[in-house]
């Protein structure tokens, strides 16, 4: 179907179904420039309490639109792709966290907010990577899970020294294929060139980066420092918001592995097909099993102020 007739309905038909289009800063360059709001996956589901609209599309994975049914159950939610999913998110089970606890009752279980609805409910609090460290800090208990990113919990425990910090064995596999080789090798040639990476990494990539931090930390630290070109590690996605808050920056990406292919499976056409109705997952989530995932996320909005 002719892209320019796909803007041009899309458009329309935001107005006339009172749609609101969100897309994560991992998404394909054709799917951001026709959404409303572009961020990570905690500001969108977040924002989506707050917008006046009838539907959201959310242009991510399946553990966002879950994130963002359950803040606005009042709000039909549709995820373009259903096999959109993230792999990091089904590394642990509702099941596992209940045989955990059995056995550690003296530990809190903080869950990564990339995590599915069944974890979330289990969960006693969820974080986000850049509301982690202050989170954890705040609570009482010093025994903590940290379910399911290894590398972002082993972040997490070098920054936190009082708690004992034990992680899950999961691992974004996207950020976790980012070899020492490859910062050592980039440091070497561009010595001058400052890296930053997102906690997602690997311990030994992230010990030599410049700045260490989430998405939209990366984004925020990029836009202030007073260099032309700077290397991202993080999904190849961000460059575009990147390169357009900062024209006059040159941006390189740290490894060709940093593409996740699940971020890239929605297209334009998939976008269109959802706000026509004739594609999409619409996100349903059983009343009982809502409420309690909403109490780890409501913790986490609690913590993070």
């Amino acid at each position: 179907m002719d892209e320019k007739f796909m803007l041009e309905e899309i458009s329309k038909l935001k107005k006339e179904k009172n749609i609101k289009i969100f897309a994560h800063n991992y998404q394909n360059h054709e799917v951001q420039q026709v959404a409303d709001y572009i961020g990570d996956s905690f500001y969108l589901s977040k924002l989506s309490k707050e917008i006046d609209c009838e539907t959201v599309i959310f242009c991510g994975v399946k553990f966002m639109a879950e994130t963002t049914k359950i803040l606005s159950p009042q709000k039909k939610v549709i995820l373009p792709v259903e096999e959109a999913l993230c792999p990091m998110a089904h590394m642990i089970t509702s099941q596992d966290i209940i045989e955990f606890k059995k056995h550690h009752p003296d530990f809190k279980v903080v869950a990564y907010v990339n995590t599915t609805t069944d974890v979330k409910a289990y969960a006693d609090v969820c974080v986000t990577s850049s509301t982690a460290i202050k989170i954890i800090n705040s609570l009482e208990e010093k025994n903590i899970l940290f379910v399911p990113d290894m590398n972002l919990g082993s972040y997490i425990s070098k920054k936190i020294k009082d708690k004992n910090i034990i992680s899950w064995n999961g691992y974004c596999n996207v950020h976790d294929k980012v070899k020492k080789e490859e910062i050592i090798n980039i440091k070497n040639k561009y010595p001058e060139v400052p890296i930053l990476v997102h906690p997602e990494c690997r311990e030994e990539v992230v010990n030599l980066a410049d700045f260490v931090g989430s998405t939209s930390e990366i984004i925020e630290y990029a836009g202030k420092l007073d260099k032309k070109k700077i290397i991202i590690g993080t999904e190849t996605g961000v460059l575009h918001v990147l390169r357009k808050l900062n024209p006059d920056k040159k941006f390189d990406l740290l490894s060709p592995s940093l593409i996740c292919i699940n971020m890239k499976k929605t297209t334009l056409q998939d976008v269109y097909n959802a706000a026509t109705g004739k594609g999409g997952l619409d996100i349903e989530i059983e009343e009982n099993l809502r409420l309690k995932a909403l109490n780890s996320i409501e913790e986490m909005i609690r913590l993070a102020r």
